[in-house]
């Protein structure tokens, strides 16, 4: 028994501060994307490619080529022209102290996130599939809690749909691509830099960006900010 509580608590304290990190990420992520249209959120998003740089400078003591670092403050300018282009009143550009914190704290915790999942992976006892095992085990009850006290499990619970046969499939269909997700994430940073990591991941807000000009109705056209928008 002791043998055990040693082995989990040795577990516990080489994987954190990534369930920790985990969470804030989502949680931040999930409150910004109520305050701004998806092209600006997206945009405001380049912030993360700075700030993974940074840490890795600093936590992981890693050096980079002047080239790399002149194209990430490129992207970084892309975000500042966009967020820049537009502050009337009734402008989705005008400043929002509450949505731009938020959405700053999601920056940094995926950042954060990035970086020591590169860092936990490389650890003896955790690798790959450790640090997604062990990571979902640890937030898995405290999400549980957080849902029980806010009511949103007990609507879960409630929900009809759970004997619809197209629910339920599109359902496990979610939950398969959310662990390829992850395990993309993972298998990234075990293999590449964080930087890297974080760079593909932001390949896919180019197409996020200009799809969401066109649904969504809450984007404000204009040229300024759109040539913010298409530098990447």
């Amino acid at each position: 028994m002791n043998t055990h509580r040693f082995y989990l608590r040795n577990v516990l304290l080489k994987i954190f501060p990534l369930p920790l990190l985990y969470v804030g990420n989502h949680v931040t992520g999930l409150a910004s994307t109520k305050k701004l249209s998806l092209p600006m959120f997206t945009v405001l998003r380049k912030f993360t490619i700075l700030m993974t740089m940074m840490l890795e400078i600093y936590v992981l003591r890693k050096t980079f080529p002047r080239r790399l670092v002149y194209s990430i403050l490129a992207i970084v300018l892309g975000a500042m022209v966009a967020a820049c282009a537009d502050r009337t009143p009734v402008s989705d550009l005008a400043f929002d102290m509450e949505a731009y914190t938020f959405i700053l704290l999601n920056d940094a915790f995926t950042a954060a996130n990035n970086v020591y999942t590169k860092m936990k992976v490389g650890i003896e006892d955790l690798g790959k599939y450790g640090v997604l095992f062990y990571n979902a085990l640890i937030i898995i009850i405290p999400t549980l809690l957080a849902s029980a006290s806010t009511g949103d499990l007990h609507e879960a619970v409630l929900f009809e749909d759970w004997v619809n046969v197209t629910f339920i499939i599109c359902f496990l269909m979610s939950c398969f691509m959310g662990f390829v997700l992850m395990y993309s994430i993972v298998l990234c940073s075990y293999y590449n830099s964080a930087l890297t990591t974080t760079v593909v991941g932001a390949i896919k807000n180019v197409a996020v960006a200009y799809i969401g000009i066109f649904v969504g109705g809450d984007y404000l056209f204009s040229w300024t900010n759109f040539l913010g928008l298409s530098i990447w």
